[in-house]
Formats: structure tokens, sequence, C-alpha cells
């Protein structure tokens, strides 16, 4: 049986929320005392602190718990990272896929904290410029690296289910540091590994 984490969540905090989207229900015209409803401001409000656990998340503790000596100084690459977050404004959910990419000199992490550095910025209310930056500076105060790159492409809701509804837009943000920003050859070796 595959292990499967139990999450654990604030019961204060849970009842204050859920307390909140009560009145939330009401405000909108709806009846949170009605059969489907019962249960949904306890859903939203543990809803609310999954995806918002990234403020107890250190990034650069991730990356530090995981770091190794090594000679390697070419480029690694983790392409098509998922990325579910929430936009700071409308409090929807944007959605696509990160690629982040580092020189090394002489330190490397494991890979699968590449992915749980974006996991832990994603997990906060953010924008997506804000948030391609904090991946990129978490990952230089980490390894100090030659050089970092990251690039997330993502569709947000707030554009395609409300205001200017425009479906099949996406948004692409960059990010580059160091050997990224000096050497163009660099850059473009980056940007054509990450091309789908």
């Amino acid at each position: 049986m595959a292990y499967r984490k139990i999450e654990q969540y604030d019961k204060d905090v849970t009842g204050e929320i859920a307390g909140h989207v009560r009145a939330i229900l009401r405000l909108i015209g709806e009846n949170p005392d009605r059969e489907g409803l019962v249960k949904t401001p306890e859903r939203v409000a543990k809803s609310l602190q999954f995806l918002t656990q990234g403020y107890s998340q250190d990034g650069v503790e991730v990356v530090r718990s995981a770091v190794f000596q090594e000679p390697y100084s070419q480029m690694v690459l983790v392409r098509d990272i998922e990325l579910y977050s929430l936009c700071e404004h409308h409090m929807l959910p944007f959605l696509g896929k990160c690629h982040v990419a580092y020189i090394p000199q002489g330190e490397i992490t494991g890979l699968s904290k590449i992915a749980r550095v974006v996991e832990t910025y994603a997990r906060r209310l953010q924008v997506q410029e804000r948030l391609t930056e904090e991946i990129r500076d978490c990952l230089e105060e980490a390894l100090h690296p030659l050089g970092v790159a990251v690039v997330i492409e993502a569709m947000h809701t707030c554009m395609t289910i409300r205001g200017v509804q425009k479906a099949n837009s996406v948004t692409t943000t960059s990010a580059f540091s160091g050997i990224f920003l000096k050497s163009e050859p660099t850059r473009n070796e980056f940007l054509n590994l990450i091309k789908h």
C-alpha cells in the first residue's frame, strides 16, 4: 500500500475560517444549513489551509535538507513541474508548469527538493511574477550556484472564468541570475531544452 500523508489542521483556525465561510454563504443568498452545504464551511477551511501551507515552510531549508558536495558543473534542469497556486487578487487558482535550472558550483541538491521549492512558494497567495523570482532567489541563497533560471507558464482562472473570460490565454514569466543573465548561449540552451 502506498504511503499517504495524513493532513493535520489546526482546529481553532479551521473553526474560525468555517464561521466566516458560513457568513459568506448567507451573504451570497445561500442557506448554510441546507443538506448540501452543512459541511462546506469546514471543507473550505481545510482546503484553504492546505492551499496556503507554504506560509509555514521555508524553501531554503527544504533545499539545504539535501545538499551534496559534487564537482558537476553543467546545467541541472527539472522541467514541467506541475504548479497550483492561488492568485492573491481574487483567491482563484492559477495552474501550469514550472521549469527550473541551475548550474552548480560545488554543491547540488536532491532533484525532488527543486519540485518542493516550487510547491512551497506556490502554496501561498501569489502573483506569478513574484513566485518566479522567489523560486530563483531561494535556489540562489541555498546553493550559491553559477546561475539559476526559472520559467513559469500558467493559466489564471481569474482571467478565464471571470473578467475578460479568455479561456486559452497562458502567462509566461521568467527569472534568471548569474550565468543565465550574462551568457546568451547558456540562456538559449535552457530555453531550447524547455520547448515542448
